[in-house]
């Protein structure tokens, strides 16, 4: 019997195993991914509700990539090209469970706000947990407009909304973290007074 010989690439060359993913070559495609997971898990994680729900984007990321390896444009960075692939994973998760998740109505959460901006005193462990508390339309757009940078018209075309829900989503999604941050870290509304940072960008 007869095996096939694995073609030789080279282990510090991006483009090679890149090349060497496209022939199918399995140890080139392991270590694609062992380079890339923690990217990966760090952007799944802010847009799943739960690690279980981020594990299935990631793997969903990581099949579409490999099935459109063959089309990536090596002039691209490729960190920025996997990057939008794991984020439009996310959200197609967002769509399918939208057709069976009940959307809260913004004037039944009960939201307030004090004027004071404490986020920027909590950890990024800490904020990530409260925003996975969020409901999944409110985390959606917080997450594409706060940490991936995404613009109100952009994520209106993405998650197929208008622009105007994107920007009254993100800023209920803003009170309903100050809300939580007050009941879970009141010493914070003590010690601190911090607006107009980045979260009050729309």
């Amino acid at each position: 019997m007869f095996f096939k010989k694995d073609k030789y690439f080279d282990e510090t060359n991006l483009e090679s195993i890149i090349n060497a993913c496209i022939d199918e070559n399995d140890r080139a495609q392991k270590l694609l991914v062992k380079m890339h997971l923690g990217l990966a898990k760090s952007i799944a994680i802010r847009y799943a509700a739960n690690h279980e729900e981020a594990e299935e984007i990631v793997n969903d990321a990581f099949l579409k990539m490999f099935n459109h390896l063959p089309k990536y444009d090596l002039l691209q960075p490729f960190k920025a090209w996997f990057r939008t692939i794991v984020v439009n994973t996310a959200i197609d998760s967002f769509r399918k469970q939208r057709k069976f998740l009940h959307q809260v109505e913004l004037d039944k959460i009960d939201v307030e706000y004090s004027g004071v901006d404490v986020l920027s005193k909590i950890s990024a462990d800490e904020i990530l947990k409260l925003v996975q508390e969020l409901p999944p339309s409110y985390r959606m757009v917080f997450s594409l407009f706060v940490v991936d940078g995404y613009t109100h018209r952009e994520i209106a075309d993405m998650l197929g909304i208008k622009e105007g829900t994107s920007k009254s989503n993100l800023q209920d999604a803003r009170r309903k973290l100050q809300t939580m941050i007050k009941q879970q870290y009141p010493y914070l509304y003590n010690s601190y007074s911090f607006i107009n940072n980045k979260l009050n960008e729309q």
